[in-house]
């Protein structure tokens, strides 16, 4: 065997291939479109976009005060259950009983403001309280190993009997010392996507800026890695879901005061997976391991834009849940084959 190197194809005749454009650098445009679709927002970003378009054209009062006015009301409270959900998703979780502490918190506000607390302090102390039921979820699901769907649906009717017995099935108005400082909870047209997107932040700082959020992710990306680097697992799942009970039950108090009176019929499992819908369209994976607060807030955006447009238009809102199921089912392809690229660096 000869010792000399075989000659490469370049070297014999054949030019070597141009560098592209630009000195073989890509473009700012090119480089910014690149980050831009690294982003777990960007595509539901895009589909927002497509249709508040279409819709801008398709209905002429989409674009007036009351249509963006009806979209930040229908989207806010979902938000804020979605916020809980994505932080219970990421780390391989799920809670079903957020839309009954939804139900039930209005009605301990009622009782504490009329056993002489103020309003504010009220409000807080509903929250507290409420967070018990993500307290049980947790400790049932993580030291006796109840699957978290299973232990959240039975705490939910739980919670949703107990919301009956002391409410006697009864709507109940808001009590009257409250009314005034509703403007800044619900009555004003505004003030719900505000605490929305005020929490949205909050939320999406703590997952991606704090050692919590990291442990969180762990726990939902690699359990076994994160136990043996010592993350305290059941720790971190009990907060998140205490988090969502307690969000669930904010929830639960702006809906009261936006609609000036407490109904035993609200909240329920209905508004949990219209939130999951929306975290899920959003970019975060229901296998767990990663989420996004904004992405959550775009896919509820996306779903009030929906809603609206479907009401403007006058289409038949019986198609919306078809929508939804096809929503999720396409999220969830998008979000798998998209992660795919991540890891492959293509995209």
């Amino acid at each position: 065997m000869s010792d000399t190197a075989t000659p490469r194809a370049d070297a014999i005749g054949t030019p070597p291939a141009a560098p592209p454009a630009g000195g073989g650098h890509p473009s700012g445009l090119t480089r910014l479109t690149t980050v831009f679709l690294r982003q777990r927002e960007a595509t539901v970003l895009v589909i927002a976009v497509a249709m508040f378009i279409y819709f801008s054209l398709s209905a002429p009062d989409f674009l007036t005060r009351a249509s963006i006015t009806n979209i930040s009301q229908y989207m806010a409270p979902y938000v804020i259950l979605a916020i809980g959900e994505v932080l219970l998703l990421v780390c391989g979780e799920i809670d079903l009983s957020v839309g009954f502490v939804w139900t039930m918190s209005p009605f301990l506000m009622m009782f504490l403001v009329n056993w002489g607390l103020p309003v504010i302090l009220a409000i807080i102390v509903t929250v507290a309280l409420s967070t018990t039921v993500g307290l049980i979820n947790g400790v049932v699901t993580t030291y006796f190993g109840v699957p978290s769907l299973i232990t959240t649906v039975g705490t939910g009717f739980i919670v949703l009997g107990f919301t009956l017995q002391i409410s006697a099935a009864q709507q109940k108005p808001l009590p009257p010392s409250s009314v005034a400082i509703g403007h800044w909870f619900g009555t004003y047209a505004w003030s719900e996507i505000i605490w929305a997107t005020v929490l949205v932040v909050v939320f999406q700082i703590l997952l991606t800026r704090t050692r919590w959020g990291l442990y969180t992710i762990s726990a939902g990306g690699n359990l076994l890695g994160a136990a043996e680097a010592g993350v305290k697992i059941r720790k971190i799942k009990i907060g998140n879901f205490m988090a969502a009970s307690g969000l669930g039950a904010f929830a639960g108090v702006l809906e009261a005061f936006k609609n000036s009176i407490i109904d035993p019929s609200a909240g329920t499992l209905d508004v949990v997976l219209i939130a999951l819908v929306g975290a899920v369209i959003g970019g975060t994976a229901m296998a767990g391991g990663s989420g996004t607060m904004i992405g959550a807030w775009v896919g509820m955006l996306v779903l009030g834009i929906l809603n609206d447009g479907f009401n403007l238009l006058g289409i038949s809102t019986n198609p919306y849940q078809i929508i939804l199921g096809v929503a999720i089912v396409v999220a969830m392809v998008a979000n798998t084959y998209l992660t795919r690229l991540r890891r492959a660096g293509r995209t």
